[in-house]
């Protein structure tokens, strides 16, 4: 007997799969299982889906009752991403991350002073997006837990240094990467090699860009680079290029902010909900409240529809600055 499991079901999976904590896995296997019709035909899958769900409760209470220490490397995600800023030492990451942040990361011209990742939130039109200042990639002291930080950051920085050989900084980071089976998405070919790679978007930033004089030879590097990848040039120390540098941030996070608009009221438009682009008016009604997502009746759109206001469907594709009002 078919099961006939309806769409909200597989965008719960989906969420599931993509889920990285055992409470947000929890909570879309409790949506899963309210989801499912109820017949012959969905009997083993609903059995299937408990067990999971049991098997994932235990294993929090589990950790609740050992006090598991979660690893340095693990680090919650904040604001609309987080981005991991990554390089070779002495690049001037832990600057960077200071002048965009909020961050009070160690600056040192030593060597190897950043040994485990530290939060920053920096500000992006309205939002705060979440930047980690990293342990330098060293073939001798880098552990392994900040590739996986690098796998699950939405975004990863990769800064290298004007000054000191930037070509052999980019290269020997692209190998270190490699060598943790970590690819820039910008450099996949779909090989079948590449299928057991983690593909992660990377910018490349180019630090110490502090003058017209540099900005000379970063054009010179721009020419070597050619066929490689876009680079973009910053310089931490006067914050030269820090709007393009967080506005190409904002955009390769592929986000859009989303304004809600109670009926008969003002929308709010210094609290945006933040959505992954491609999101739908009922993604947005799930991100708001659980009640909104199960009892949606209307919506209208000011922004991206033909007139203000306009009434919409429940899978009307969302536009950055969109504002919504929602009915139940």
């Amino acid at each position: 007997m078919p099961t006939n499991l309806p769409p909200d079901y597989f965008n719960a999976d989906k969420r599931y799969r993509e889920a990285e904590n055992l409470g947000d896995k929890i909570a879309c296997l409790e949506e899963m299982i309210s989801l499912v019709p109820k017949h012959k035909g969905t009997d083993k899958l609903r059995a299937d889906l408990r067990r999971q769900l049991s098997k994932l409760k235990n294993e929090a209470d589990s950790h609740k009752k050992h006090g598991a220490h979660p690893s340095a490397y693990h680090i919650e995600k904040e604001g609309a991403g987080q981005v991991a800023v990554i390089g070779p030492a002495n690049v001037g990451k832990s600057a960077l991350v200071a002048a965009l942040t909020n961050a009070e990361p160690e600056i040192s011209p030593a060597p190897h002073t950043t040994w485990k990742p530290l939060p920053g939130m920096m500000p992006v039109y309205n939002i705060q997006i979440q930047l980690l200042d990293t342990p330098p990639l060293d073939p001798v002291f880098t552990e392994p837990g900040l590739f996986d930080l690098v796998r699950k950051a939405d975004l990863v920085v990769m800064v290298i240094d004007l000054e000191a050989d930037p070509i052999e900084q980019y290269h020997a980071s692209l190998e270190m990467l490699r060598s943790h089976r970590i690819l820039p998405r910008d450099t996949v070919t779909n090989s079948p090699e590449q299928e057991r790679f983690t593909i992660v978007p990377i910018i490349v930033v180019v630090n110490k860009c502090d003058d017209e004089i540099s900005d000379e030879n970063f054009s010179v590097l721009c020419e070597l680079f050619e066929g490689e990848c876009p680079l973009l040039p910053v310089s931490a120390e006067s914050a030269r290029y820090f709007d393009q540098l967080k506005i190409h941030i904002y955009e390769k996070l592929e986000i859009i902010r989303v304004y809600a608009k109670p009926p008969g009221e003002e929308p709010d438009l210094d609290t945006p909900f933040v959505l992954k682009k491609g999101s739908t008016i009922i993604d947005l009604a799930r991100k708001i409240h659980r009640d909104f997502y199960e009892h949606l009746k209307s919506a209208r759109v000011w922004g991206s529809t033909v007139f203000e206001g306009q009434l919409v469907q429940r899978d009307y594709l969302l536009a950055d600055g969109d504002i919504v009002e929602l009915r139940t």
